[in-house]
């Protein structure tokens, strides 16, 4: 197996799509050829700047899941840049909050979204959308 082959495998692509242009997959798809292109170099560390921001709900779950397996198998960081704080959440051990583009509270995801000291992440906080149903 050709390393590029094992590349396209470790995302759960097939080498069908590998002759493919990009107008001809769908987000998801594109989505994971972005992070077969990123683990290609064997990194340390991985940016994903709203790697789920254009996806549908399961894609999304998909594609964080896809990063946590890659992430385990190779032992690497994952440094997620996103306004989603629900998968903030769920997926972070620490966070750094960031407001015109410099940071102005860090620290564990527990501490910082259960007792936010800045009045921006307390805004961040409140303006997550809620889907609880009050009728």
């Amino acid at each position: 197996m050709t390393r590029l082959e094992a590349l396209v495998q470790s995302v759960r692509l097939t080498d069908r799509y590998l002759p493919m242009r990009p107008t001809q997959l769908s987000g998801g798809l594109k989505q994971r050829v972005a992070i077969a292109r990123a683990f290609a170099g064997d990194p340390r560390i991985v940016v994903c700047d709203e790697p789920t921001s254009a996806l549908d709900v399961s894609v999304q779950a998909a594609i964080v899941e896809l990063l946590l397996r890659l992430q385990a198998e190779r032992g690497l960081s994952l440094m997620f840049i996103t306004h989603n704080l629900p998968l903030v959440r769920s997926i972070a051990d620490d966070v750094a909050v960031i407001s015109a583009g410099r940071v102005c509270e860090r620290g564990s995801v527990t501490q910082v979204l259960t007792a936010p000291k800045e009045a921006y992440t307390r805004q961040l906080i409140a303006d997550v959308p809620s889907f609880e149903h009050t009728g």
